[in-house]
């Protein structure tokens, strides 16, 4: 989106969004761009200064780096997990009950598992916890 701040041949000023600079020139063109105090469509650009923020003082850290001492565990506590399992995605309650039943190797891994799924996986006695944060997919 982009704002305008416009003037009509009768002297009158006022601004208007719109979705890009281009989508200004095609309605222009047009005649679609029309004066909002009296509707005359001889209508032009005028000057603007931008917009700029200058009162905020700069971050003093990167907003992706955590900002406590808990969030510094976790996000230890997530490398680690990654660095140091294998994600298994929507496989994890048949890889998890089928490593706990001895059918395949054991080793660390880390996944999704519905409600229901993780609620048997325990009732079988399968070892599992969930996790404070997603994993296996890229996030924001």
């Amino acid at each position: 989106m982009i704002r305008y701040s416009l003037d009509c041949a009768a002297g009158h000023r006022f601004e208007s969004w719109f979705q890009s600079a281009d989508a200004f020139d095609k309605l222009h063109a047009g005649g679609l761009v029309a004066c909002a105090v009296c509707g005359g469509t001889d209508v032009s650009k005028g000057l603007m200064a931008p917009s700029v923020a200058t009162d905020r003082p700069a971050p003093e850290r990167p907003l992706s780096q955590p900002a406590s001492p808990a969030e510094r565990a976790l996000a230890d506590l997530r490398r680690r997990i990654e660095t140091e399992s294998d994600y298994v995605g929507l496989r994890f309650a048949q890889e998890a009950r089928d490593m706990h039943e001895g059918l395949t190797p054991h080793r660390t891994i880390h996944g999704e598992a519905r409600l229901d799924e993780a609620k048997k996986l325990i009732e079988e006695g399968v070892p599992i916890a969930p996790l404070p944060f997603p994993l296996g997919r890229k996030t924001n």
